[in-house]
Order: C-alpha cells, then structure tokens, then sequence
C-alpha cells in the first residue's frame, strides 16, 4: 500500500482499524461507529468486467445494470415497471430523487418518478404561480402515445402532484438528528425529513460529487470522508428515533475505483473494482469479499471480485422484494448481506 502510495498514504496509527488487515479512512469515525455495531457491510472489489474509466459510460452501466450495449432503462425504473405492472399505478412519492439531473437509474418504460434539487425548492415552487402555469400548460398540450411531449407530460403531472403531496407532508417536520452543512449533511437531512413525513416512499436516490480527485487527494478526501461518515452516522441515528430503523437500508456507490498508484500530483486516477457499503440495522455487518490483493493488480488496478449486480441482486430479492432475474436480465453472484 505505501509502495504504491508514498505521499497518498495515511499513518498506521491514524487509520481507524477494522481488523488485522483492514482499516477505514481517519476521517470516517461515524461509519466505524456503525461498523463497530454491525450496521455497515463493506462489499470489496465491486465493479464489471472490462471496466470502462469513462465518468459517463460507467456511470450508465451502474445505473442501467447493462454492461454490453445500452438500455433505456434503470434498474431501479425496472423495479418500479414492476411494482405497477403487479399493483396498479403508485403514489407519485413512491420514488423520488435529490439530484440537480435526474438519475438514469430511475428510468423506466411506464413510471416517471420525480427529480428536485432539494425539498425546499418543493416547498417554493407549490404556489408559485409561474412554475404551476408552465407545467399545467404542458398538461394542456396535444402530443401521441408514446412521443416525448406524452413522456414530458406524463413527469410534468408526476411532478405536480407530488410537489402538492410533498408541500402538505414534509412541512413542519423537525429533524431528530444534528447534520453538517457540506452535501452529505444536507442530502440525509432531506431523506430522514422524507421518510419520517411520506410513508409511501420507498426508494430515494441522492448523489453528490468531489471525489474525482486526480490532485491533492489526500485533503480533499479528509473533508468529503467526515462528511459522509458523520452524515450516515446522523441518518442511522433520526431512523432510531423515530422507529424506522429495520425499515431503512442506504446502499453507497460510485462509478468506478481509483488507481492503486497514486499520480504525479498527489492525487489518483480512474480506476475499476471499489467498495460498496450497505448500512442499516439489518444489513449483515462485517467485510464481504476477500481483501484487494495489492501484489496481483490487474493493470494497476484492483481486481473484481464482485459484480456490482449480485450486490443489487441481493438487494432487489432480499430487500426490497423484486424479481431480480427480470429486473437485471440474468442472474449474478450475490453475497448474502441481509439478515
């Protein structure tokens, strides 16, 4: 590790050891604090084959579950074709997603699920006659089955309605847990407002950026790790209190790895195999998978041995009660990580 990372490296005795072999960045206190309560699974070597360093091209194939060609699709859109296929259309908060673009990985052939930059945008925008116009007259406009004005119609009356649902059920909510100011703070803050207010909900999708870090790696991690770490430590704790706790499961990923070899600017480039982390209270705690093997790199890079696919395949069948096989167009290892 230190041959590969001389300057990226962290001090044996500032990482927060997990076991013999393993340890978590020093930054991440509040995820060892749920490591340390059997809350957190780390999955290691995640990835696909032939991996693709493309931010772009990666980030499809995580979020389409489809590594050869391309798919219209998201898995999670998949799953919620799904749910209405099985039981009829849902509410229009079933799914929802704080983001500033919406996620591929919502994407489906028959559901539209809703995209806002965060609930106080919601909160601004139910009443605010401009924003209501502009979508009721999308509403009035004449499009056919199937045309992309239908398709804009269609996100436009889902959005409408749940913004009036979300105006009415999030209001006054108080959270339970203290949260930073950074992106992670704010995004759980937002998520432990929804899940205590929208009973309907089910599946939230949050992303943030910052971890591209090709240069000074080794600061700029410090900051974004205690952001996430204290965050999720936050999250864990609102859903304690407010009895939603075996209920709950945030799953954490990013497109691709990095380099094992740390570059010229202090910093690490694309890479392919990475960890996955599941937290909740009834998650599996503990490590899954055999460590990265640092002396048999393939191409520099950690080696897979995971697909990302069983991870969401065990997720899909022992989580959130999908058809896997369906959902993600065959069957994939997947490690048991559910209790």
């Amino acid at each position: 590790y230190k041959k590969h990372r001389p300057v990226v490296a962290h001090e044996d005795g500032k990482v927060l050891k997990l076991n013999d072999t393993l340890g978590l960045h020093p930054s991440l206190g509040g995820m060892k604090t749920l490591y340390d309560e059997k809350k957190v699974a780390i999955v290691q070597n995640a990835g696909y084959p032939e991996a693709n360093r493309s931010h772009f091209r990666s980030m499809e194939i995580w979020q389409t579950a489809v590594s050869k060609g391309s798919s219209r699709d998201g898995w999670l859109g998949r799953f919620l074709d799904g749910q209405i296929a099985a039981h009829g259309p849902l509410n229009p908060v079933v799914a929802l997603a704080l983001s500033t673009e919406k996620p591929k990985a919502l994407d489906g052939q028959v559901v539209s699920v809703p995209c806002f930059a965060s609930l106080a945008d919601v909160q601004n925008m139910v009443g605010d006659a401009d924003a209501e116009k502009m979508l009721r007259d999308i509403q009035g406009m004449d499009a056919m089955q199937g045309s992309a004005t239908r398709a804009v119609q269609q996100a436009s009356k889902t959005a409408l309605d749940a913004m009036s649902q979300l105006k009415k059920q999030t209001a006054g909510y108080e959270n339970k847990s203290k949260y930073g100011t950074d992106s992670f703070g704010n995004g759980f803050r937002q998520i432990a407002q929804l899940i205590a207010t929208c009973p309907s909900t089910r599946v939230v999708y949050f992303s943030t950026g910052g971890f591209d870090t090709h240069a000074n790696q080794k600061d700029s991690h410090a900051k974004l790790m205690q952001g996430m770490g204290d965050a999720l430590l936050a999250f864990q704790r609102e859903m304690e209190a407010i009895g939603k706790a075996d209920k709950v499961v945030v799953l954490v990923f990013s497109e691709f790895g990095r380099r094992v070899g740390e570059n010229s600017t202090a910093g690490t480039d694309h890479g392919s195999a990475g960890p996955m982390f599941l937290v909740g209270s009834r998650v599996k705690g503990g490590i899954h998978g055999p460590n990265p093997d640092l002396a048999n790199l393939d191409n520099g890079d950690v080696r897979m041995t995971q697909d990302f696919r069983g991870v969401y395949s065990a997720t899909l069948d022992g989580w959130m009660g999908g058809d896997a096989g369906r959902i993600l167009s065959g069957k994939f290892d997947a490690p048991a990580l559910y209790l």
